[in-house]
């Protein structure tokens, strides 16, 4: 009897999995007002979602673009909820980003390549994350830590899905591996430094 071998098809699916059940802690906690992500962002990603993965399959990552669909599908959800539960998209940082994004959208609609198409639409879906990017450095305690952990983890395992390491397959999944990982060390990293603020403000105060 053989032995099981994990290929980069179960790697791809595995990934999928687990990035799409990481919306569930962030929906989770949207509802009890815990999570308020930024419209912004995740109206630009929800739309940029579905146009990376339909290039991505469409460029030949078969195995390793389950990723990318698992994500559009909760990108969507969260856009939509984030009228109600979400903050932001109308200040000068949104609307430039809103407007860049829409600038991408035009230019990949322009274009029939698909490797171009993921080329733009990455770019843009970067534009998109600096609102959310800058609201983590400042507010951390707004994005949730289980979500984007998972989300490393399935990113983290859908480079090893990459059966051919072109530019045109790799370039999307490295994108959003680094993405996730700022995000989680951000989050990490400025609650701690929120926690220790808090106690040498207790300290100082008990000294009064």
């Amino acid at each position: 009897m053989s032995g099981f071998v994990l290929t980069t098809s179960t790697l791809g699916m595995l990934a999928g999995i687990i990035t799409f059940l990481a919306y569930i802690p962030y929906i989770h906690g949207m509802l009890n007002k815990k999570t308020r992500p930024d419209r912004a962002t995740w109206w630009i990603w929800a739309i940029l979602g579905i146009v990376i993965a339909a290039s991505y399959r469409s460029s030949g990552g078969i195995d390793s673009s389950w990723s990318p669909i698992g994500n559009s599908v909760g990108i969507v959800a969260i856009a939509l909820l984030s009228l109600k539960y979400g903050e932001g998209g109308y200040t000068k940082l949104d609307i430039g980003c809103l407007i860049g994004a829409a600038v991408g959208i035009v230019a990949w609609f322009l274009t029939n390549q698909p490797v171009v198409a993921l080329i733009i639409a990455t770019a843009v879906d970067m534009v998109g994350a600096i609102p959310t990017i800058t609201k983590t450095y400042y507010r951390p305690e707004g994005e949730n830590m289980t979500a984007w952990s998972m989300f490393l983890i399935g990113n983290s395992i859908n480079l090893f899905a990459i059966s051919v390491w072109s530019f045109a397959i790799a370039f999307y999944p490295v994108y959003v591996f680094i993405l996730t990982l700022v995000m989680v060390w951000l989050i990490a990293f400025h609650k701690g430094k929120e926690k220790t603020g808090n106690r040498e403000v207790e300290k100082k105060n008990r000294k009064k």
